[in-house]
């Protein structure tokens, strides 16, 4: 149970729910315990007016029948009532431990839900969704039953244990002895068993992580899948995995299931014990007939709490193999961390001081000594093949990871020095990769500006020339888009994404090859308008083609991590270098599109 140790703040935190669940299970149990007591003294009774009706004459046999009859009414009331108000502290054990169990399972779903967006970038890029999506769900809901029925009913087999022993060893102690003999071969049973439940219910929740994984994968390319008519394909794979975590669960199943007969086994042995040897000893006269019931009551009494031990076992083991899973992203901590605290209004001014960057999980070097300054109110173009590192300088920038090598200036500031909450809050970036949530349209474009009017979203849709678009459909901003935009054209998300990011009116914008899914006239208003209202704005434009129509101050050309052309577009044009290929393929392409 090592990882589970990491619960006990929760504990901590609930304590009145746990204390007031233990006092209540303690007191429903004290008055379970009292019902065998009640069926002795009237067994007891029953035996002794038994003997005596038998020696009576006529007159004395109705007087004992006379009196008998209400005796066993008031024996048989008061096992309903005990057993009324062991109810009553039923429900209100239930109202606390379980309760409790409830709230931690909010609060721990919450914690994770909270450090999963502490985590960095670099966290996202090592695990997939469907991992952390099985860690907050069904990892969450295993703890959740160690923290609820397992707790509640450990503390019941304890303090009913205690209670009955106690009673029956006020009775007898051999008899006692002889009852519970079975009980050590039934803790070792326990003991090796969880073993294996243990190593396969870690094989179990690592396999419905790769489950949940495959599905969550298929879902988000649903597209792909169906335009390459792979469906048959993706379904016998999750069909073959599915069936493995099948077996999977029938192994654990199997083990599971031998706990409930070695139970009653066990059981079975314990009450015919109590008979043999309470016979013998009602015999000896050194106890009563109805010793030997309240003892076959307090055995079978035993039998679901001591038969739960195997079950409680099992969910304590599947409860600390997800704890473990839990606790290792938990213990993830970022890379990036927000220790600094200034907060200024970002100008725009940008250095890049001999910067270079290796991604940590694989090892490429994306960035290789670059070093450039972007003044503030400049246009900036970043141009470069695919894979050149143009998209890594952005996240640099954004400060999703810290270079390796060098250092990175925002107004003369180390960004490391920045609020990081602040700097990106100051930042506008479109990223290339677009992503719109499955809500409305306005709210994502809101969502760059959360206080913005409905005015101002409708502007900035015109902005990014998505407005008639958005009017055309027929709840025209109150549409409601599928996951990830699915419902929407390529360009229409990038347009929308432009529009979300320019309503939150920054001094420095990053446009990650934001228009490569628009049309040449949208491209024309597009950039129109970000002449004309960048025109106070640091910009950088990070494409692997040249947009002619934004009037660059300055283009920056990478290729394989390393700046190898800086100037302006006529100045990089009469180097002949790749900047000047990479025009030159264009001007092919747009010849060939044309049909010129």
């Amino acid at each position: 149970m090592q990882h589970l140790k990491s619960l006990n703040k929760y504990f901590w935190k609930y304590k009145y729910h746990l204390l007031l669940g233990i006092i209540f299970v303690a007191a429903g149990n004290y008055f379970r315990a009292w019902q065998p007591q009640v069926v002795r003294e009237a067994l007891d009774y029953v035996l002794t007016q038994l003997k005596l009706y038998n020696a009576a004459d006529a007159s004395g046999k109705e007087v004992i029948m006379h009196t008998l009859s209400p005796a066993l009414l008031r024996f048989g009331g008061l096992v309903l009532l005990l057993a009324l108000v062991m109810g009553i502290f039923m429900y209100f054990m239930r109202q606390t431990i379980i309760v409790m169990s409830r709230l931690i399972e909010y609060d721990q779903r919450k914690e994770i839900y909270d450090h999963y967006q502490f985590l960095d970038k670099s966290f996202y890029r090592r695990n997939n969704t469907g991992d952390m999506m099985s860690r907050i769900t069904e990892d969450v809901n295993k703890v959740r039953m160690y923290l609820g029925p397992a707790l509640l009913y450990g503390i019941n087999l304890v303090t009913l244990f205690i209670m009955v022993v106690y009673a029956m060893l006020k009775v007898d102690v051999r008899l006692t002895i002889y009852s519970l003999l079975p009980l050590p071969i039934l803790s070792l049973s326990i003991y090796y068993v969880s073993q294996f439940v243990q190593k396969r219910s870690q094989a179990i929740q690592v396999k419905l992580s790769r489950l949940t994984g495959i599905v969550q994968e298929v879902f988000s390319g649903i597209r792909v899948v169906k335009s390459y008519t792979q469906e048959k394909a993706f379904g016998k794979h999750f069909a073959d995995e599915s069936e493995d975590y099948r077996l999977k669960n029938m192994s654990l199943g199997l083990i599971e299931a031998m706990f409930v007969p070695l139970m009653m086994v066990l059981i079975g042995l314990s009450t015919i014990l109590v008979i043999y040897v309470g016979g013998l000893q009602v015999f000896d006269g050194r106890i009563t007939t109805g010793n030997i019931a309240e003892f076959v009551i307090y055995i079978n009494m035993l039998t679901w709490p001591v038969t739960a031990i195997g079950w409680i076992a099992s969910i304590i083991q599947q409860a600390n193999v997800s704890q473990g899973r839990i606790n290792e992203f938990m213990n993830s901590q970022p890379s990036i961390v927000n220790q600094g605290s200034y907060k200024g209004a970002v100008k725009g001014e940008l250095v890049f001081d001999h910067v270079s960057f290796t991604y940590p999980d694989t090892g490429i070097k994306a960035i290789d000594d670059v070093s450039f300054t972007i003044h503030p109110g400049q246009k900036i173009a970043i141009i470069g093949r695919t894979a050149a590192g143009k998209t890594t300088l952005a996240d640099l920038i954004l400060r999703m990871y810290d270079p390796t090598k060098g250092r990175i200036l925002l107004d003369g500031t180390s960004l490391k020095d920045f609020d990081l909450v602040s700097l990106r809050d100051q930042i506008a970036y479109v990223p290339q990769d677009v992503f719109l949530f499955s809500d409305t349209i306005s709210a994502n474009i809101r969502f760059g500006a959360v206080d913005a009017s409905q005015n101002d979203v409708e502007q900035f849709a015109k902005f990014a020339a998505v407005y008639e678009d958005i009017d055309s459909l027929p709840d025209k901003f109150e549409t409601r888009i599928g996951e990830r935009g699915i419902t929407l054209s390529g360009g229409q998300k990038q347009r929308i994404s432009i529009a979300r990011a320019l309503i939150r009116e920054p001094q420095l914008v990053i446009l990650d090859d934001c228009l490569s899914a628009v049309d040449t006239q949208t491209e024309h208003t597009i950039v129109d308008f970000l002449n004309r209202e960048l025109a106070q704005k640091t910009a950088i434009m990070i494409t692997h083609r040249i947009v002619g129509m934004l009037e660059y101050d300055k283009v920056l050309v990478i290729d394989k991590g390393k700046l190898i052309e800086e100037g302006t577009h006529d100045e990089l044009i009469q180097k002949q270098g790749l900047y000047y290929e990479l025009w030159q393929q264009q001007l092919v392409s747009s010849m060939e599109e044309e049909g010129v």
